[in-house]
This record gives C-alpha cells, sequence and structure tokens, in this order.
C-alpha cells in the first residue's frame, strides 16, 4: 500500500439480499467514507462508488454500485477502502491521523527507545494508543497529553508517560 492513501473504512458484513454492505468506519465523520467522491481497494486496482443508506447497530449500511445482490456483496467483506491523502483537509496542531502515529518510535521521559506504535484504537469513549514494548510486550494507554505528551511526526516519534498504578491498587488494599 502506498503511504499516500488513507483507509476511511471496511467492508464488515452484507445486509439483506439487494446487495448492501456494512462498513466499519475509521473516521470521524462517517460522511467521510462518501465526501472525496470514488474509493479504492488497498491495491488501488477497483474503484468504488458508494452510497449511505443506513445504519446497522454501530457500522454503516452501504450500497455500491453495481453491486445489486447479496452473493456479490459477500465478496466484498475484508474489502477496505482508501482515498488519495491529497484530499483530506489540513489538520490542526494537535490533531493526527491514525495511519501517521502507526510504526512511530516510543520513547520515554528520558528519552530511552521503548518500544514503538502498533495500533489505534477507539471503542467509544476516546482514542486508545497500543504500544509494542521492545521486551515483546503490548501495553495500551489512553492517547491524551497526561499519557503522550508529545507527538512529532516529522521526527517520527513520540513521548509516553508509563503510569504504574499496580502498586498503588495493592497499597490500598493493604488499608484497613
Amino acid at each position: 500500500m502506498s503511504d499516500n492513501k488513507i483507509c476511511l473504512g471496511a467492508v464488515v458484513g452484507v445486509h439483506g439480499i439487494r446487495g448492501e454492505v456494512k462498513v466499519k468506519s475509521f473516521s470521524d465523520n462517517e460522511k467521510n467514507l462518501t465526501r472525496y467522491g470514488d474509493v479504492t481497494n488497498e491495491a488501488g486496482d477497483k474503484s468504488f462508488s458508494l452510497k449511505i443508506v443506513g445504519h446497522s447497530k454501530e457500522l454503516l449500511r452501504v450500497k455500491v454500485k453495481g453491486v445489486d445482490d447479496r452473493n456479490t456483496a459477500e465478496t466484498l467483506v475484508g474489502t477496505a477502502f482508501y482515498i488519495n491523502r491529497d484530499l483530506l483537509p489540513d489538520l490542526k496542531e494537535d490533531e493526527f491521523y491514525h495511519t501517521d502515529l502507526i510504526g512511530l518510535e516510543v520513547k520515554n521521559s528520558n528519552g530511552d527507545t521503548i518500544g514503538e506504535v502498533n495500533a489505534m484504537y477507539n471503542f467509544g469513549a476516546g482514542d486508545i494508543i497500543e504500544l509494542k514494548l521492545n521486551e515483546g510486550s503490548l501495553e495500551m494507554l489512553p492517547f491524551t497529553k497526561v499519557y503522550v505528551p508529545t507527538v512529532n511526526i516529522k521526527e517520527h516519534y513520540i513521548i509516553v508517560e508509563m503510569m504504574q498504578y499496580a502498586q498503588d491498587d495493592e497499597d490500598e488494599g493493604n488499608e484497613g
């Protein structure tokens, strides 16, 4: 995949018999899935014209032009939809596209490299950053200024504050 592409969403299932698909949107605004015109698959060799037709729980119900039956729709499950990054608006200071954060070097407050950004998630209560630490373990932290005070996209690193609450929890349990 080219670094010049941004994934807006992915087909995770089908809806009904008329070719609608269920799409998980990766954007903060569901309308972004159709706002920038046609989308492509990851390889860039197929183009899709999409229309949002409704919702199915937290997913979008989408009609793909030329897909008119369930069997054809099922062939799209797993397809991710991409646009050219140049179509996206400029970000404000302290705003980032998740794709720009993944792979960044992770440093502690002493400047020591402790791992890299493995993934970004949002389960509804705010962004979560997943770190793959040098020893191989995964750590998840809220993506806030408290835990991630510095993001430097140009120099390809972030600084994290790893707060240890386990000791505090044990101390509270011993109070009597």
